[in-house]
């Protein structure tokens, strides 16, 4: 046994014992000063960080009896590195199987994440459990597959109640409506477009994924070899399209959901969906808005809006520059979806100015490869035995916490490779905001969903003059020709587009449920780390994502490829352990901040 392996194996062991002992103070005692237990359903039933080992041992002592967790073991070779001991680890639990890792600093724990893997008894139909698909034998009355399927496809929602109703059908709701599927759990997804991909055809043309194939597939059907690293739009839309008939997704197109009610003594919603124009009421258990991390486009009501001559547009609506092909443009905002519009337009010819009101974050694509995305999504990740679920298991080792103090380094890193660009930028007059504490593009994702750019071209554009700046300056007011800055400077437009984002995909509650359970429910997704936007209190994990919400029944699932993909076997899980009446005490509920 190598050095590592017993120092971890002998804390293992104390940490067992006082499980088992119930002792969940000693167990506690076998942390660090600083440290962290990040859980994924394993031991809350909820995704939640504690911070410290008071919050430790207040859960354990919760938990533990509901629990029963046992049978630890070392998972492969530990590693060590800076006097840091670190390795994979399997256990059980009442539930069900368990992988966790482990860091250990001094003899003591300094980061743990336990997380469920499946249901005991009720395992994802993958692998040695996956269906045949079909019955060998000869027998009078037998139902092949296309018939089967055929079947389940027209009674789920007409005469078959689906125990779980997604909103939004885009690559959050299909990848939960997969995993679903593969728990044997009855699911409609209901989508307001005509067709799957939908979501992605109907963006502006230029739009592609600035994230990489290795970090975008979807569950269970990865990407192929070949596929372009960066997916254009229309290749996504055709691909989600394929995705929800391969995975034999139930699933309703030109469908809006327009009213939905909770009954806490029957544990049903009552849900009104429109479908193509027919009415229909639906009665799920579980009810997921599965629409983005992001709300409804947000504009700005500035003064004399109303009497602007020129066009008015936000960037949802937006297609293709060609349109405006000299004309003169206005785009408010300096975030991704500002500079792609911006080059678009530049591209066919327009005019064009972005107003850039406060900070935005720019980083090189190679950068973002290298040091973001690099080390576990990427071909060279691959070639050293990282395949996409340990990529997604390792991206989620770290607590948001650490993850903040180990970013104010790379970001460090990734502004010094970046200097050139950033000095010409700068120059022109843009503003670089690296975020409150200087932790860049992955915090500010987390927390804000956006404030940044990956340079596929637009910033050279700004840097040369091809695209005209204003920034530093707030809008006063529209008139009929253009746009007043609070300088007294006016810009002349044709056209205004608004590229200034989403609001809470927590408004879609208020519209569809009600303000007073959106009240309750709270914001979604940020971790109130007192950003700019949001100042509100620290978290630990992404606000009412994948986990219980205050409302019973009420789930919401997002996020980005990466993220949905991962997430959606965690909140399968706890949907499933519902459906089959399994005890589900919540531990941590999140409680609501703010009024949405």
């Amino acid at each position: 046994m190598s050095a590592n392996r017993e120092v971890l194996a002998g804390w293992l062991h104390r940490f067992e014992t006082a499980l088992d002992a119930g002792d969940a103070a000693g167990a506690a005692d076998l942390f660090a000063d600083v440290c962290y237990w990040r859980d994924m359903v394993a031991f809350t039933w909820n995704i939640i960080t504690l911070d410290g080992r008071a919050a430790i041992s207040s859960m354990l002592a919760a938990s533990l009896d509901g629990v029963k967790p046992s049978a630890w073991r070392i998972d492969g070779e530990p590693l060590e590195a800076d006097g840091v001991i670190e390795a994979w680890l399997t256990f059980e639990t009442a539930a069900g199987p368990g992988k966790g890792h482990i860091r250990l600093r001094d003899g003591l724990c300094w980061t743990l994440l336990t997380t469920l893997k499946e249901l005991e008894g009720h395992p994802f139909k993958e692998g040695t459990h996956r269906t045949r698909g079909v019955e060998h034998g000869a027998r009078k009355g037998r139902q092949h597959w296309d018939q089967r399927r055929r079947k389940e496809a027209e009674e789920i929602g007409i005469s078959q109640e689906p125990y779980c109703l997604i909103i939004g059908g885009g690559q959050g709701g299909m990848a939960l409506a997969a995993r679903l599927g593969h728990l044997g759990v009855p699911t409609l997804i209901v989508e307001k477009n005509a067709r799957a991909g939908d979501s992605w055809r109907n963006r502006y043309q230029s739009l592609c994924l600035h994230d990489p194939v290795w970090y975008d597939h979807m569950p269970y059907i990865p990407f192929p070899e070949g596929w372009p690293i960066f997916t254009p739009k229309e290749m996504m839309g055709d691909w989600l399209e394929m995705y929800a008939k391969v995975m034999s997704l139930n699933y309703w197109a030109g469908t809006t959901c327009t009213d939905a009610s909770y009954d806490p003594d029957a544990g049903r919603w009552q849900v009104t969906v429109e479908r193509e124009g027919t009415p229909h009421t639906l009665k799920p258990a579980h009810l997921v808005f599965a629409t983005g991390m992001s709300g409804y486009p947000q504009v700005p009501n500035f003064p004399g809006r109303e009497i602007f001559a020129g066009e008015q547009l936000h960037t949802s609506a937006y297609r293709t520059g060609a349109p405006f092909a000299g004309r003169t443009c206005v785009v408010i905002g300096s975030n991704t979806s500002a500079h792609d519009v911006c080059a678009d337009l530049w591209e066919h010819g327009a005019d064009v100015t972005m107003v850039q009101r406060s900070g935005s974050l720019v980083v090189q694509t190679d950068t973002c490869l290298d040091r973001v995305l690099g080390a576990l999504y990427s071909e060279a990740a691959l070639e050293a035995g990282i395949d996409t679920e340990t990529a997604d298991y390792m991206s989620t080792t770290w607590p948001h916490r650490e993850l903040e103090r180990r970013q104010v380094e790379n970001c460090a890193v990734m502004r010094e490779r970046d200097a050139d660009l950033h000095a010409r930028l700068e120059k022109a007059g843009f503003i670089l905001d690296f975020g409150p504490d200087n932790t860049g593009l992955v915090m500010k994702s987390f927390r804000e969903g956006g404030g940044f750019y990956i340079n596929v071209g637009a910033s050279e554009l700004i840097c040369n003059g091809d695209i005209k700046l204003k920034s530093g300056v707030e809008i006063e007011a529209l008139d009929e020709t253009g746009v007043v800055m609070a300088d007294g400077t006016h810009l002349e437009a044709d056209v205004v587009i608004y590229a200034t984002g989403y609001g809470s995909m927590n408004r879609f509650v208020a519209d569809i449920v009600g303000q007073e359970t959106a009240d309750k429910v709270g914001k979604c997704w940020g971790l109130g780390a007192g950003t700019r936007k949001d100042p509100g209190p620290w978290e630990g994990e992404l606000r009412n994502m994948w986990k219980p919400t205050q409302q019973d029944g009420l789930w919401f699932q997002g996020g980005n490829l990466m993220q949905s993909r991962h997430f959606s076997r965690f909140l399968a899980l706890q949907i499933k352990a519902r459906m089959e009446g399994l005890p589900t005490p919540v531990y941590g509920r999140q409680q609501s901040h703010h009024r949405v």
